[in-house]
């Protein structure tokens, strides 16, 4: 049997416990965030394709896939219930902004500092991922520059409250990731910022 995740969003869930009866039960579940993906199903006898929330397939050996049907969230719980609460949480992310052409936080950013170490402190084994970004003004090389600035910035800030510097990971992509899309020289506030990512 070959399951392929169609897109990235896609949760593929498959039930252990029926490799004896020489079966097997293939689910597409939401994932942290309520996405759900599209996964393909095939066998040598055929396929089906699971696109929506809980779709299922019974598969046996040698027989094409049974017809997609939904699969209750009581069954789901039943079956996979166990597995999915082992699944470590979802990432957490935090948008720390800054002033114009500055390592400068806002002031709105620095309130976030707080929460981001208690997401943190809740994990001994947490990786934070802090990467710089610019808006347009300027050219490339400056901008990754500056976007590095602000990331090593963050970074110093959070090893200052007590963050084990061994736990992050320092990056800029410059003005090459906008999250806002804007021209060339365009001053644009939600760009200029350090995206903090929490796994």
């Amino acid at each position: 049997m070959i399951v392929r995740a169609a897109v990235l969003l896609a949760a593929v869930a498959v039930c252990g416990a029926c490799a004896a009866k020489q079966s097997a039960v293939v689910v597409l579940l939401p994932d942290r965030d309520g996405g759900v993906g599209r996964a393909s199903v095939e066998n040598t006898s055929g396929g089906v394709e699971l696109a929506a929330r809980r779709d299922a397939t019974r598969v046996k050996t040698n027989e094409r896939p049974a017809s997609v049907e939904p699969m209750s969230e009581a069954d789901v719980q039943r079956i996979f219930g166990a597995a999915l609460d082992a699944l470590p949480p979802a990432p957490r992310r935090f948008i720390l902004n800054f002033r114009f052409q500055s390592d400068e936080l806002t002031d709105e950013a620095r309130a976030l500092v707080p929460e981001i170490l208690t997401v943190v402190g809740g994990s001994a084994f947490a990786n934070v991922a802090v990467t710089g970004h610019t808006d347009t003004m300027g050219t490339p090389a400056a901008n990754y520059e500056l976007g590095l600035k602000r990331a090593v910035m963050v970074s110093n800030l959070l090893i200052a409250a007590g963050l084990d510097a061994r736990q992050i990971e320092v990056s800029s992509l410059g003005e090459t990731d906008l999250l806002v899309k804007t021209p060339d020289e365009a001053a644009e506030p939600r760009n200029r910022r350090v995206d903090i990512t929490v796994r």
